[in-house]
């Protein structure tokens, strides 16, 4: 008699994936990239956000239907393929990798100039090396963040996002009185415009990735047609709403968008609103954050690799080897390691595009499988709300891919050669394109440093 083989169980709830949601989106990241998205519009970063958060609830519905109607993870790859084709599907998930291999490397830059503003006599070089020294090892000896760390984590995140909000509040009030508080210039403004926001709003869409992650949690979830969904959307609104009035009252803390150093221009505000006391706290938050962020992140892009390189979707030998002697993934640790290193020659508005574009991509595309979804549901006598099956999805596809558009230049140029490269690799596995390519396998294990990731690898404890 066969043994019975290891199965997901289902004992996840609401609370538990919006926690998740929202602990994987790291709140504090808006004051992370405050200064880029108030540099782009021009002093309109609560525009920024309030046009991304708007492009991102309309995707939310989408990923919700998807879940709803494949209670499976594997996320955008998944559903584009199900739906659409195979071979779009992989492409997809190519791009979907582009925002796993490079998140790291973004998350390592922040706060690395973070650190290089606090401390400007050490290069920041040395701040990014250390970053992708200290994950990379502790990847490969298979340390995990364990869930209530995550939740330590994040609550700390939240702490100092509402000291920071509230010392904002005193200082405008201070300086202008009570009526200082209400003012439409960190929405619009003289020095801003609808494009300069829409680019600030594809900047801001960074914030907002990871919302979309729990829907890899769907076959651990209770009653997941129901409840991804909401999460989802809950996610989303909570995490929009904390971003729009953080940039708000950091904006009428500093009009405009002109700073010395945009890349850490909120510590500068947190110096000024609560002297090196709050600075100094304000900073640790951040780093902590980053630190932990780009922990999970290399795990989770470690994770997918190895999926990738198992399934024969990337050389097997190479990318699909696990190490016996520290059972974790080592070779796309430290590979995703030196591509962190390419950091180093970035700044944060071009490296935090590019991670875009590949999101972006995998939202459109996420958006357009739904209304297919409606199409092929009508054609076998199902009746479908064409409001959600229809016109939302359009409208955040239509979104999204405008963003797309707005993205920088050089973002956009790296994205379609990612994307070039990924019809190269799909040309070679399916032999021209003649065969299907290989099925990712996507598995959850119940580490939250790989919550994201498609794939159950052996990690030592």
């Amino acid at each position: 008699m066969s043994t019975p083989q290891p199965h997901l169980t289902r004992s996840l709830g609401l609370t538990s994936l919006v926690l998740f949601g929202l602990a994987y989106m790291t709140p504090l990241i808006v004051l992370g990239i405050f200064g880029v998205v108030a540099e782009t519009t021009g002093g309109a970063s609560a525009s920024a956000y309030l046009v991304a958060l708007v492009a991102m609830l309309f995707t939310a519905s989408s990923y919700g239907r998807m879940a709803a109607a494949y209670p499976v993870a594997g996320s955008a790859y998944s559903y584009v393929r199900r739906t659409i084709d195979s071979r779009v599907g992989f492409l997809v998930g190519w791009a979907v990798l582009l925002d796993y291999m490079f998140l790291p490397m973004v998350i390592w830059l922040i706060g690395g100039a973070y650190l290089q503003a606090e401390f400007p006599t050490v290069p920041g070089w040395v701040w990014i090396v250390a970053f992708v020294l200290i994950t990379t090892i502790l990847n490969i000896l298979g340390i995990k963040v364990a869930d209530r760390t995550n939740y330590i984590m994040m609550s700390f995140q939240v702490l100092v996002i509402i000291v920071f909000v509230a010392l904002s509040i005193g200082s405008v009030v201070s300086q202008q009185g009570p009526g200082g508080l209400l003012s439409v210039n960190p929405f619009a403004n003289s020095t801003s415009n609808f494009a300069m926001v829409s680019a600030g709003a594809a900047i801001a869409a960074y914030s907002f990735l990871g919302f979309d992650a729990v829907t890899t949690f769907t076959e651990e979830t209770k009653n997941p047609t129901r409840t991804v969904p909401r999460a989802i959307m809950l996610i989303a609104l909570i995490g929009g709403g904390v971003f729009i009035l953080v940039s708000y009252t950091t904006q009428l803390v500093h009009p405009g968008g002109q700073f010395t150093d945009a890349s850490s221009a909120a510590f500068e505000i947190a110096m000024t609103i609560g002297g090196n006391v709050f600075g100094a706290i304000f900073l640790a938050g951040l780093v902590i954050a980053q630190f932990a962020s780009g922990l999970a992140a290399q795990a989770s892009a470690s994770r997918l690799l190895y999926a990738m390189g198992r399934d024969g979707a990337l050389p097997r030998r190479i990318f699909g080897e696990v190490s016996k002697r520290f059972r974790s993934p080592v070779f796309n640790i430290v590979l995703i390691g030196v591509v962190g290193l390419a950091a180093v020659f970035l700044d944060v508005a071009t490296s935090t595009s590019f991670i875009n574009f590949g999101a972006f991509t995998a939202f459109t595309m996420v958006n357009i499988s739904v209304i297919v979804y409606y199409v092929k549901e009508h054609r076998n006598g199902r009746r479908l709300n064409p409001i959600v099956y229809v016109v939302v999805p359009a409208i955040g596809a239509i979104i999204t891919a405008y963003l797309l558009t707005k993205l920088d230049s050089n973002a956009i140029v790296l994205g379609l050669s990612w994307l070039a490269v990924g019809i190269v690799v799909l040309a070679v596995i399916t032999k021209g394109f003649r065969k299907l390519p290989p099925e990712l396998t996507y598995e959850q294990d119940e580490d939250p440093t790989v919550a994201a990731s498609p794939s159950t690898v052996p990690v030592a404890e």
